[in-house]
Protein backbone atom coordinates (compact mmCIF):
# COMPACT_ATOMS: atom_id res chain seq x y z
CA UNK A 1 0.00 0.00 0.00
CA UNK A 2 1.73 3.39 -0.92
CA UNK A 3 1.94 6.06 1.87
CA UNK A 4 -0.41 8.72 0.28
CA UNK A 5 -2.87 5.76 -0.11
CA UNK A 6 -2.62 5.50 3.63
CA UNK A 7 -2.69 8.93 3.98
CA UNK A 8 -6.27 9.01 2.41
CA UNK A 9 -7.77 6.10 4.84
CA UNK A 10 -6.22 8.44 7.56
CA UNK A 11 -8.19 10.87 6.62
CA UNK A 12 -11.30 9.75 6.21
CA UNK A 13 -11.04 7.17 8.86
CA UNK A 14 -13.37 6.87 11.80
CA UNK A 15 -10.81 5.52 14.56
CA UNK A 16 -7.32 5.94 15.27
CA UNK A 17 -5.83 3.13 13.96
CA UNK A 18 -5.45 4.14 10.69
CA UNK A 19 -3.25 7.23 11.51
CA UNK A 20 0.10 7.09 10.48
CA UNK A 21 3.10 9.06 11.32
CA UNK A 22 4.51 11.13 9.40
CA UNK A 23 8.15 11.19 10.23
CA UNK A 24 8.59 7.87 9.23
CA UNK A 25 7.44 8.70 5.97
CA UNK A 26 9.27 11.34 5.14
CA UNK A 27 12.05 10.86 8.27
CA UNK A 28 14.14 14.02 6.79
CA UNK A 29 11.14 15.94 8.19
CA UNK A 30 12.04 14.95 11.74
CA UNK A 31 15.88 15.32 11.43
CA UNK A 32 14.84 18.63 10.13
CA UNK A 33 12.40 19.07 13.96
CA UNK A 34 14.92 17.28 16.10
CA UNK A 35 18.46 19.52 14.62
CA UNK A 36 18.05 22.39 16.86
CA UNK A 37 20.28 24.60 14.77
CA UNK A 38 17.59 24.26 11.99
CA UNK A 39 14.54 25.49 14.87
CA UNK A 40 17.10 28.36 15.75
CA UNK A 41 17.10 29.17 12.00
CA UNK A 42 13.50 29.75 11.57
CA UNK A 43 13.43 31.72 14.77
CA UNK A 44 15.95 33.87 13.65
CA UNK A 45 13.81 34.55 10.54
CA UNK A 46 10.70 34.85 12.18
CA UNK A 47 12.69 37.37 14.50
CA UNK A 48 13.83 39.09 12.11
CA UNK A 49 10.59 39.86 10.57
CA UNK A 50 9.37 40.88 13.33
CA UNK A 51 12.11 43.53 13.98
CA UNK A 52 11.41 44.88 10.61
CA UNK A 53 8.09 45.10 11.38
CA UNK A 54 8.66 47.21 14.65
CA UNK A 55 11.36 49.32 13.26
CA UNK A 56 8.91 50.20 9.63
CA UNK A 57 6.00 50.44 12.12
CA UNK A 58 7.48 52.96 14.48
CA UNK A 59 10.09 54.69 12.26
CA UNK A 60 8.29 54.26 9.00
CA UNK A 61 5.60 56.66 6.99
CA UNK A 62 2.71 56.34 9.07
CA UNK A 63 0.68 56.11 5.38
CA UNK A 64 -0.42 52.61 5.28
CA UNK A 65 -0.14 53.18 1.09
CA UNK A 66 3.73 53.74 2.24
CA UNK A 67 4.52 51.58 5.01
CA UNK A 68 4.95 47.79 4.39
CA UNK A 69 4.31 46.88 8.65
CA UNK A 70 0.70 46.95 8.30
CA UNK A 71 0.24 44.55 5.08
CA UNK A 72 2.93 42.05 6.11
CA UNK A 73 1.47 41.79 9.49
CA UNK A 74 -2.51 41.70 8.69
CA UNK A 75 -2.49 41.19 5.07
CA UNK A 76 0.24 38.14 5.08
CA UNK A 77 1.82 36.53 7.84
CA UNK A 78 -1.94 36.75 10.14
CA UNK A 79 -3.48 35.27 6.82
CA UNK A 80 -0.69 32.48 6.39
CA UNK A 81 -0.85 31.37 10.28
CA UNK A 82 -4.76 30.91 10.34
CA UNK A 83 -4.14 28.82 6.92
CA UNK A 84 -1.60 27.08 8.85
CA UNK A 85 -4.39 25.96 11.31
CA UNK A 86 -5.99 23.76 9.08
CA UNK A 87 -2.44 21.88 8.60
CA UNK A 88 0.18 21.85 11.21
CA UNK A 89 -1.55 23.13 13.79
CA UNK A 90 0.62 25.27 16.62
CA UNK A 91 3.46 24.75 14.38
CA UNK A 92 3.77 28.40 14.01
CA UNK A 93 3.50 29.00 17.79
CA UNK A 94 7.23 27.00 17.83
CA UNK A 95 8.73 29.76 15.81
CA UNK A 96 6.82 32.83 17.10
CA UNK A 97 8.84 35.62 17.74
CA UNK A 98 6.91 36.88 20.56
CA UNK A 99 8.76 34.87 23.32
CA UNK A 100 11.54 35.87 21.87
CA UNK A 101 12.97 38.55 24.46
CA UNK A 102 11.56 36.19 27.65
CA UNK A 103 13.92 33.33 26.43
CA UNK A 104 16.74 35.35 25.77
CA UNK A 105 16.65 37.01 29.12
CA UNK A 106 15.68 33.16 31.11
CA UNK A 107 18.66 32.04 29.46
CA UNK A 108 21.14 35.15 30.78
CA UNK A 109 19.63 33.85 34.46
CA UNK A 110 17.03 36.66 34.44
CA UNK A 111 14.24 34.90 36.09
CA UNK A 112 12.91 33.63 39.38
CA UNK A 113 11.59 30.92 38.37
CA UNK A 114 8.46 30.88 40.34
CA UNK A 115 6.09 27.91 40.25
CA UNK A 116 3.44 29.20 38.35
CA UNK A 117 0.06 29.60 40.35
CA UNK A 118 -3.02 27.59 40.29
CA UNK A 119 -5.33 30.70 39.98
CA UNK A 120 -2.95 31.47 36.61
CA UNK A 121 -3.30 27.24 35.51
CA UNK A 122 -7.30 27.53 36.20
CA UNK A 123 -8.48 31.24 35.21
CA UNK A 124 -5.93 32.18 32.53
CA UNK A 125 -8.14 30.42 29.55
CA UNK A 126 -10.60 33.64 30.83
CA UNK A 127 -7.78 36.09 30.79
CA UNK A 128 -6.35 34.98 27.23
CA UNK A 129 -9.87 35.38 25.72
CA UNK A 130 -10.34 38.44 27.22
CA UNK A 131 -7.12 39.51 25.80
CA UNK A 132 -8.11 38.27 22.39
CA UNK A 133 -11.13 40.22 22.26
CA UNK A 134 -9.16 43.62 23.38
CA UNK A 135 -6.84 42.94 20.12
CA UNK A 136 -9.74 42.31 17.61
CA UNK A 137 -11.90 44.89 19.12
CA UNK A 138 -8.62 47.37 18.76
CA UNK A 139 -7.77 46.35 16.06
CA UNK A 140 -11.17 46.78 14.13
CA UNK A 141 -11.85 50.11 16.33
CA UNK A 142 -8.39 51.87 15.70
CA UNK A 143 -8.20 50.81 12.23
CA UNK A 144 -4.63 48.75 12.96
CA UNK A 145 -4.20 47.95 9.30
CA UNK A 146 -4.20 51.33 8.42
CA UNK A 147 -2.22 52.20 11.59
CA UNK A 148 1.83 51.39 11.41
CA UNK A 149 3.07 52.74 14.54
CA UNK A 150 -0.60 51.20 16.33
CA UNK A 151 0.43 47.72 14.66
CA UNK A 152 3.84 48.18 16.02
CA UNK A 153 2.46 49.16 19.79
CA UNK A 154 1.03 45.88 19.65
CA UNK A 155 3.03 43.88 18.85
CA UNK A 156 5.74 45.02 21.09
CA UNK A 157 3.03 45.25 24.08
CA UNK A 158 2.66 41.12 23.83
CA UNK A 159 6.54 40.93 23.68
CA UNK A 160 6.64 42.73 27.26
CA UNK A 161 4.00 41.04 28.40
CA UNK A 162 5.44 37.56 27.29
CA UNK A 163 9.07 39.25 28.64
CA UNK A 164 7.44 39.43 32.14
CA UNK A 165 6.28 36.26 32.31
CA UNK A 166 9.03 34.93 31.26
CA UNK A 167 11.22 36.69 34.07
CA UNK A 168 8.58 35.45 36.82
CA UNK A 169 8.33 31.65 35.66
CA UNK A 170 10.11 29.30 34.18
CA UNK A 171 9.80 28.05 30.17
CA UNK A 172 6.97 29.73 28.03
CA UNK A 173 4.53 30.51 30.56
CA UNK A 174 2.80 33.25 28.77
CA UNK A 175 2.44 30.52 25.31
CA UNK A 176 0.72 28.35 28.07
CA UNK A 177 -1.42 30.48 29.98
CA UNK A 178 -2.25 33.90 28.69
CA UNK A 179 -1.30 34.07 25.09
CA UNK A 180 -4.27 35.47 23.25
CA UNK A 181 -3.35 34.04 19.84
CA UNK A 182 -1.58 31.04 21.28
CA UNK A 183 -5.46 30.28 22.99
CA UNK A 184 -7.30 30.89 19.29
CA UNK A 185 -4.68 28.75 17.87
CA UNK A 186 -4.64 26.05 20.15
CA UNK A 187 -8.75 26.02 19.52
CA UNK A 188 -8.03 26.01 15.89
CA UNK A 189 -5.36 23.27 15.76
CA UNK A 190 -8.51 21.04 17.09
CA UNK A 191 -9.20 20.28 13.13
CA UNK A 192 -5.52 20.29 11.99
CA UNK A 193 -5.14 17.35 10.15
CA UNK A 194 -2.29 16.40 11.96
CA UNK A 195 -1.44 15.61 15.27
CA UNK A 196 2.25 15.66 17.87
CA UNK A 197 1.50 12.48 20.50
CA UNK A 198 3.71 10.11 21.67
CA UNK A 199 3.70 6.66 21.27
CA UNK A 200 2.82 5.20 24.97
CA UNK A 201 4.23 1.67 23.97
CA UNK A 202 7.75 3.25 23.74
CA UNK A 203 7.23 5.53 26.90
CA UNK A 204 6.10 2.77 29.23
CA UNK A 205 8.96 2.18 31.67
CA UNK A 206 10.60 5.84 30.84
CA UNK A 207 12.07 7.17 34.39
CA UNK A 208 13.73 10.51 33.05
CA UNK A 209 10.25 12.32 30.78
CA UNK A 210 13.05 13.83 29.47
CA UNK A 211 10.98 14.98 26.89
CA UNK A 212 9.41 17.08 29.82
CA UNK A 213 11.92 18.07 32.33
CA UNK A 214 15.51 18.58 29.54
CA UNK A 215 18.64 16.76 30.15
CA UNK A 216 22.14 17.03 29.49
CA UNK A 217 21.98 20.65 29.83
CA UNK A 218 18.99 20.96 27.09
CA UNK A 219 15.63 22.67 27.96
CA UNK A 220 12.44 20.51 28.14
CA UNK A 221 9.00 21.55 26.84
CA UNK A 222 8.16 25.22 26.48
CA UNK A 223 4.93 24.69 28.05
CA UNK A 224 5.44 21.90 30.54
CA UNK A 225 4.44 18.66 28.58
CA UNK A 226 6.89 16.72 26.59
CA UNK A 227 5.41 14.28 24.28
CA UNK A 228 4.36 11.97 26.88
CA UNK A 229 1.73 14.48 28.58
CA UNK A 230 0.93 15.59 24.77
CA UNK A 231 -3.32 13.85 24.40
CA UNK A 232 -4.94 16.64 22.34
CA UNK A 233 -4.10 19.69 20.07
CA UNK A 234 -4.33 22.40 22.57
CA UNK A 235 -1.33 23.31 23.82
CA UNK A 236 1.37 21.43 22.01
CA UNK A 237 3.54 23.64 20.05
CA UNK A 238 4.92 21.20 17.43
CA UNK A 239 8.74 22.84 18.41
CA UNK A 240 10.05 19.51 18.20
CA UNK A 241 12.07 20.34 21.85
CA UNK A 242 11.23 16.34 22.73
CA UNK A 243 12.46 14.79 20.02
CA UNK A 244 16.62 14.99 20.50
CA UNK A 245 15.54 14.52 24.27
CA UNK A 246 13.47 11.38 23.93
CA UNK A 247 16.12 8.04 23.11
CA UNK A 248 13.01 5.66 22.81
CA UNK A 249 12.18 7.56 19.37
CA UNK A 250 8.91 8.08 20.89
CA UNK A 251 7.39 11.50 19.41
CA UNK A 252 5.14 10.82 16.38
CA UNK A 253 3.18 13.11 13.72
CA UNK A 254 0.10 12.00 12.30
CA UNK A 255 -1.74 12.60 9.77
CA UNK A 256 -5.46 11.78 11.17
CA UNK A 257 -9.30 12.71 10.14
CA UNK A 258 -9.34 16.30 11.38
CA UNK A 259 -12.90 15.91 13.30
CA UNK A 260 -12.10 12.90 15.56
CA UNK A 261 -10.51 15.04 17.80
CA UNK A 262 -13.85 17.20 18.22
CA UNK A 263 -15.91 13.99 18.19
CA UNK A 264 -14.10 12.27 21.12
CA UNK A 265 -14.32 15.37 23.28
CA UNK A 266 -18.09 16.72 22.51
CA UNK A 267 -17.78 19.63 23.48
CA UNK A 268 -15.71 18.80 27.19
CA UNK A 269 -12.53 21.86 25.66
CA UNK A 270 -12.98 24.97 27.81
CA UNK A 271 -10.87 27.04 25.62
CA UNK A 272 -13.46 26.15 22.32
CA UNK A 273 -16.74 26.97 24.73
CA UNK A 274 -15.34 30.58 25.00
CA UNK A 275 -13.51 31.26 22.14
CA UNK A 276 -15.69 30.00 19.81
CA UNK A 277 -19.13 32.30 20.53
CA UNK A 278 -16.46 35.05 20.79
CA UNK A 279 -14.74 34.19 17.35
CA UNK A 280 -17.98 33.75 15.11
CA UNK A 281 -19.50 36.79 16.80
CA UNK A 282 -16.75 38.94 16.41
CA UNK A 283 -16.75 37.72 12.71
CA UNK A 284 -20.33 38.47 11.98
CA UNK A 285 -19.68 42.37 13.25
CA UNK A 286 -16.37 42.66 11.39
CA UNK A 287 -17.94 41.96 8.67
CA UNK A 288 -20.86 44.31 8.89
CA UNK A 289 -19.12 47.33 9.47
CA UNK A 290 -17.74 46.63 5.85
CA UNK A 291 -21.15 47.49 4.91
CA UNK A 292 -22.55 51.06 3.64
CA UNK A 293 -25.81 50.30 5.73
CA UNK A 294 -23.23 50.67 8.87
CA UNK A 295 -22.05 53.32 7.83
CA UNK A 296 -25.30 55.26 6.84
CA UNK A 297 -26.36 54.35 10.40
CA UNK A 298 -23.26 55.69 12.16
CA UNK A 299 -23.65 59.11 10.18
CA UNK A 300 -27.33 59.19 10.67
CA UNK A 301 -27.35 58.54 14.14
CA UNK A 302 -23.94 60.57 14.94
CA UNK A 303 -23.28 57.59 17.55
CA UNK A 304 -19.02 57.22 18.15
CA UNK A 305 -17.93 53.66 15.72
CA UNK A 306 -16.32 52.48 18.73
CA UNK A 307 -19.11 52.32 20.55
CA UNK A 308 -21.67 51.43 17.89
CA UNK A 309 -19.18 48.80 17.07
CA UNK A 310 -19.33 47.65 20.74
CA UNK A 311 -22.66 47.35 20.94
CA UNK A 312 -23.11 45.58 17.89
CA UNK A 313 -20.42 42.98 18.53
CA UNK A 314 -22.06 42.26 22.36
CA UNK A 315 -25.12 41.35 20.17
CA UNK A 316 -23.63 39.37 17.72
CA UNK A 317 -22.09 37.15 20.21
CA UNK A 318 -24.90 36.62 22.37
CA UNK A 319 -26.99 35.52 19.78
CA UNK A 320 -24.51 33.28 18.54
CA UNK A 321 -24.70 32.29 22.65
CA UNK A 322 -28.39 31.43 22.02
CA UNK A 323 -27.94 28.99 19.08
CA UNK A 324 -25.45 27.37 21.21
CA UNK A 325 -27.81 26.93 24.25
CA UNK A 326 -30.66 25.93 21.75
CA UNK A 327 -28.52 23.06 20.73
CA UNK A 328 -27.25 21.92 23.54
CA UNK A 329 -30.37 21.64 25.07
CA UNK A 330 -31.22 19.46 22.23
CA UNK A 331 -29.07 17.29 23.05
CA UNK A 332 -30.31 17.21 26.02
CA UNK A 333 -26.97 18.08 27.78
CA UNK A 334 -26.51 20.99 30.00
CA UNK A 335 -23.06 22.75 30.10
CA UNK A 336 -22.77 21.01 34.08
CA UNK A 337 -23.61 17.90 33.28
CA UNK A 338 -23.60 15.91 36.79
CA UNK A 339 -22.16 12.90 35.17
CA UNK A 340 -19.44 14.43 32.75
CA UNK A 341 -18.67 17.77 33.88
CA UNK A 342 -18.96 20.82 31.65
CA UNK A 343 -20.50 19.80 28.10
CA UNK A 344 -21.10 22.04 24.99
CA UNK A 345 -22.14 20.08 22.15
CA UNK A 346 -23.25 22.16 19.58
CA UNK A 347 -19.57 23.96 20.09
CA UNK A 348 -17.57 21.34 17.74
CA UNK A 349 -20.48 21.56 15.14
CA UNK A 350 -19.73 25.37 14.97
CA UNK A 351 -15.54 25.06 15.12
CA UNK A 352 -15.18 24.58 11.11
CA UNK A 353 -17.34 27.31 10.29
CA UNK A 354 -15.67 29.42 13.62
CA UNK A 355 -12.30 29.26 11.66
CA UNK A 356 -13.09 28.50 8.29
CA UNK A 357 -15.13 32.60 8.16
CA UNK A 358 -11.67 33.76 10.08
CA UNK A 359 -9.55 32.69 7.09
CA UNK A 360 -12.49 33.90 5.09
CA UNK A 361 -11.78 36.85 6.64
CA UNK A 362 -8.43 37.39 6.91
CA UNK A 363 -8.31 35.88 2.74
CA UNK A 364 -10.23 38.92 1.52
CA UNK A 365 -7.99 41.52 3.40
CA UNK A 366 -5.12 39.77 1.64
CA UNK A 367 -6.47 39.81 -1.48
CA UNK A 368 -7.43 43.26 -1.39
CA UNK A 369 -4.33 44.84 -0.51
CA UNK A 370 -1.78 41.96 -2.05
CA UNK A 371 -2.03 43.94 -5.46
CA UNK A 372 -0.49 47.44 -3.78
CA UNK A 373 1.88 44.88 -1.59
CA UNK A 374 5.41 45.68 -3.87
CA UNK A 375 4.31 49.39 -4.81
CA UNK A 376 4.16 50.00 -1.39
CA UNK A 377 7.68 48.87 -0.90
CA UNK A 378 8.80 51.18 -3.83
CA UNK A 379 6.77 54.16 -2.22
CA UNK A 380 8.71 53.38 0.91
CA UNK A 381 12.01 52.72 -0.24
CA UNK A 382 11.94 55.35 -3.15
CA UNK A 383 12.08 52.63 -5.89
CA UNK A 384 9.98 53.91 -8.49
CA UNK A 385 10.10 51.00 -10.65
CA UNK A 386 8.47 48.81 -7.76
CA UNK A 387 5.52 51.51 -7.81
CA UNK A 388 4.32 50.43 -11.35
CA UNK A 389 3.99 47.16 -10.70
CA UNK A 390 0.20 47.11 -9.01
CA UNK A 391 -2.26 45.18 -9.88
CA UNK A 392 -6.04 44.50 -8.59
CA UNK A 393 -7.74 40.71 -7.68
CA UNK A 394 -11.55 40.78 -8.87
CA UNK A 395 -14.09 40.59 -6.12
CA UNK A 396 -16.10 37.95 -7.29
CA UNK A 397 -13.64 34.64 -7.51
CA UNK A 398 -12.85 35.73 -3.68
CA UNK A 399 -16.37 35.46 -2.61
CA UNK A 400 -17.08 32.59 -4.83
CA UNK A 401 -13.65 31.00 -2.67
CA UNK A 402 -15.38 32.44 0.76
CA UNK A 403 -18.80 31.26 -0.14
CA UNK A 404 -17.17 27.43 -0.96
CA UNK A 405 -14.56 27.38 2.40
CA UNK A 406 -17.91 28.45 4.16
CA UNK A 407 -20.27 25.83 2.81
CA UNK A 408 -17.65 23.26 3.05
CA UNK A 409 -17.19 24.58 6.91
CA UNK A 410 -21.23 24.25 7.08
CA UNK A 411 -21.12 20.26 5.83
CA UNK A 412 -17.91 19.91 8.35
CA UNK A 413 -20.64 20.75 11.15
CA UNK A 414 -23.21 18.30 9.68
CA UNK A 415 -20.76 15.69 9.22
CA UNK A 416 -19.72 16.25 13.24
CA UNK A 417 -23.45 15.67 14.27
CA UNK A 418 -23.91 12.71 11.51
CA UNK A 419 -20.87 11.25 14.07
CA UNK A 420 -22.49 12.31 17.00
CA UNK A 421 -25.28 10.50 16.55
CA UNK A 422 -23.01 7.31 15.41
CA UNK A 423 -20.85 7.69 18.43
CA UNK A 424 -21.37 9.75 21.84
CA UNK A 425 -24.76 10.72 21.63
CA UNK A 426 -26.26 7.12 20.08
CA UNK A 427 -29.77 7.13 20.89
CA UNK A 428 -30.30 10.70 22.84
CA UNK A 429 -30.95 12.30 19.77
CA UNK A 430 -34.10 12.23 18.32
CA UNK A 431 -35.45 12.75 14.21
CA UNK A 432 -36.78 16.30 14.97
CA UNK A 433 -33.75 17.57 17.33
CA UNK A 434 -31.62 16.14 14.62
CA UNK A 435 -33.73 18.52 11.65
CA UNK A 436 -33.34 21.36 14.32
CA UNK A 437 -29.84 21.24 14.63
CA UNK A 438 -29.50 21.02 11.24
CA UNK A 439 -31.44 24.04 10.87
CA UNK A 440 -29.67 26.02 13.29
CA UNK A 441 -26.30 24.92 10.91
CA UNK A 442 -28.13 26.11 8.53
CA UNK A 443 -28.84 29.23 9.64
CA UNK A 444 -25.30 30.02 10.70
CA UNK A 445 -24.45 29.63 7.17
CA UNK A 446 -26.80 31.73 5.70
CA UNK A 447 -26.30 34.65 8.22
CA UNK A 448 -22.58 34.19 6.88
CA UNK A 449 -23.24 34.40 3.20
CA UNK A 450 -25.30 37.21 3.92
CA UNK A 451 -22.60 39.15 6.39
CA UNK A 452 -20.10 38.48 3.72
CA UNK A 453 -21.51 39.55 0.67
Amino acid sequence: MTWWTRALKSLISFGDGQRFDLFRIFPAFRRFLAARHHYAQLRTAADTLFVLVLISGFFGPQDAHRNIAVFLTWGILWPAIVLSWFFVGRMWCGICPFPGLGVFLQRRGWSFSLKVPKVLQKYGVYCSVSLLALIIWFETVADLNQWPAGTSYLVLSIVLGSALMAVLFPGQSWCRHLCPLGRISGAAATISITEFRADHDKCRGCQSFACKKGADGKRGCPVYLGAVSVQNNLHCLVCGHCLPLCDRDSPQFLFRNPYNELIYNAGRYITCMYTVPFLIGSQFARFIIGKSSYRGILERWGTPDSLLFSILLLVCIALVLVVIRIGNRLFGVTEKDPIVGRLSPMVPILIPMAFTGELVYRMAHFAEGIGDFIPTIGRQFGVALLERLSFTIPEFPVQVLSAFFMMNGAIAGGYILWRYCLGPFEGLLDLKNFVIIHLLLGGTLFSYLMVIF
